[in-house]
C-alpha cells in the first residue's frame, strides 16, 4: 500500500494534492504542535492585477503548547463573509469562477468549531470535486499512545520502538515509520520538503520505499502579466477549472 502522512494545510497548493492522487490512503496527521506562521490557518492567492496576498483563518489561542486538533476557529461569523467576500472580489472574472466558487462557499461556511475540521473539508473536498479516489482519513485517536512515547525517556527507545531500525532515531521519522507500520504501508509518499528530513535508506531499513512528490514547472493564465506558482489550489481551479487541473495533477515525478 501506498501511505502519505500530512498535516492538514487550508486550501493548500497543487503539489499537496498531487501527493493525494498519487497514494492509496491519505493520512491527515492532526496530533502535532500548532506552529504559528505556517499554512495551518492561512494561504496566498492572486489579488486581481495584482501582488498574491494571504488568505487568512482567525483562531484561537495560537499558542504552539497547543496540538492542531485542539485549536479552535473564531466562533463569529465576519471572518467567513470577510473570506469569501476576498475571493469573490478577486476571481469573480475568473473563467471558472461560477463552477468553482460554489465549492469553496461550502468549505468555508461549514459548520465547524476546530482549524483541523476546516481544512479537513478543504483537502476531502477539493479532492472529490477532483475525482481523486484516494481514500483520506482524520481518525488519528490510534496514534495518541505514539505521541506519548514519542515525548517519554529517550532513554527507553530501543525498548519502546523495538521494530525500528533506524540509526538516527530522530523524533519524525520514529513517528512515520511507526505510522506506516501501523498502516501495513510498503511505499510512503512524501511532500518535496521532506526530502531534508527523511533518509531514503533509514526507511529501507525498515522496509518501506520513500518516495518524494517533484511537482512538474506548469503555468497557466492567471490575472496578472507574471506567473506566480504555488499558490493555493483555489487560484488553480479559479483559472483552469476541473478538467484542466486534473492534468496538472499528473505532471510530477516521484524521486
Amino acid at each position: 500500500m501506498k501511505l502519505a502522512i500530512m498535516q492538514p494545510y487550508f486550501f493548500p497548493y497543487l503539489g499537496y494534492y498531487q501527493a493525494v492522487a498519487a497514494v492509496d490512503k491519505y493520512v491527515l496527521y492532526d496530533n502535532l504542535s500548532y506552529i504559528k506562521g505556517g499554512w495551518l490557518n492561512r494561504n496566498r492567492l492572486l489579488a486581481v492585477h495584482g501582488e498574491p496576498f494571504y488568505l487568512i483563518v482567525p483562531v484561537k489561542d495560537k499558542s504552539s503548547f497547543r496540538k492542531i486538533n485542539e485549536v479552535e476557529l473564531v466562533d463569529n461569523q465576519p471572518w467567513r463573509r470577510k473570506l469569501l467576500k476576498d475571493i469573490f472580489f478577486n476571481y469573480k472574472r475568473a473563467p471558472f469562477f461560477e463552477e468553482v466558487y460554489p465549492v469553496i462557499e461550502r468549505v468555508i461556511n461549514s459548520d465547524v468549531k476546530l482549524l483541523t475540521q476546516l481544512n479537513a473539508s478543504s483537502i476531502i473536498d477539493i479532492s472529490k470535486y477532483l475525482d481523486i479516489q484516494t481514500e483520506i482519513t482524520t481518525d488519528t485517536r490510534k496514534y495518541i499512545g505514539l505521541e506519548e512515547k514519542l515525548v517519554s525517556d529517550e532513554s527507553n527507545f530501543a525498548e519502546r520502538f523495538s521494530s525500528l531500525k533506524l540509526r538516527k532515531p530522530e523524533k519524525k521519522a520514529r513517528r512515520v515509520v511507526e505510522i506506516c507500520h501501523t498502516e501495513g504501508a510498503e511505499i510512503l509518499i512524501n511532500a518535496i520538503g521532506g526530502q531534508a528530513l527523511y533518509d531514503k535508506a533509514e526507511f529501507a531499513r525498515n522496509n518501506i520505499q520513500l518516495f518524494f512528490v517533484q511537482t512538474g514547472e506548469y503555468s497557466y493564465q492567471q490575472s496578472t502579466e507574471q506567473f506566480h506558482a504555488d499558490l493555493s489550489i483555489i487560484d488553480v481551479l479559479m483559472n483552469c477549472g476541473k478538467e484542466r487541473t486534473k492534468e496538472l495533477l499528473k505532471q510530477y515525478t516521484l524521486i
